[in-house]
């Protein structure tokens, strides 16, 4: 990823932001829990020029219902404040989601199927979304306090639109994390993301920072 991040720095179609996120998890009962986020998207390069500028505010929040040990589904809503900074206009967003986890050892290994509805007040964007994942305690078999643990996923999109062609993207991401309380975890990490890549490929590279609470 970051031998990817240096060959792509220098090239016009290349944007790079730094995205801070906030998320609360509640668990409600054994098998359901809700998820609420707070994220923010700047631009720090972008035009082949170092910016701070921010490019849109969202607001999320997930229902999860566990349907066995290591299976879940879970339905999404987001609001994407964009209107107030550049004019885009702003986004509402449905998710529908399916997750499957297995951890044959110390190794946990995450699929992740997703279907989403971009509404704006021109267009509706149907997103089609395959997600692998994988994660792991750096210190012994589990993750105890104050220890590090890394995670890493590929995904593949596919977006499909009434007034657009059909675009295909892929994201590599790679985050290291602390637990730093028993209720706390701090991520920091990198995305990388080919845009567009069957018709008019971008390079966007991610700065990710996370803290996650659970009640």
């Amino acid at each position: 990823m970051l031998l990817a991040y240096t060959s792509v720095w220098g090239q016009e179609n290349l944007t790079v932001y730094w995205q801070p996120s906030l998320a609360l998890n509640y668990k409600v009962k054994k098998n359901y829990s809700h998820n609420f986020a707070l994220i923010n998207r700047n631009f720090t390069f972008k035009e082949a020029s170092v910016t701070l500028d921010t490019r849109h505010v969202d607001i999320v929040h997930f229902s999860n219902l566990k349907i066995r040990e290591n299976q879940s589904i879970a339905f999404g809503i987001l609001y994407r404040f964009r209107d107030a900074f550049d004019d885009a206009g702003n986004e509402l967003r449905l998710t529908q989601q399916f997750n499957l986890v297995q951890r044959p050892l110390v190794v946990r290994y995450g699929h992740r199927f997703r279907t989403e509805q971009r509404i704006t007040n021109t267009n509706t964007i149907h997103r089609f979304r395959y997600r692998f994942t994988l994660d792991f305690p750096l210190r012994g078999e589990a993750l105890d306090l104050g220890e590090p643990y890394l995670v890493g996923n590929i995904e593949n999109l596919l977006s499909v639109g009434r007034q657009a062609k059909p675009e295909y993207d892929t994201r590599f991401t790679l985050n290291l994390g602390w637990k730093i309380t028993d209720r706390a975890k701090f991520q920091i990490g990198a995305e990388y993301r080919l845009e567009d890549y069957a018709q008019n490929l971008q390079h966007v590279c991610f700065l990710l920072t996370t803290l996650n609470y659970s009640l």
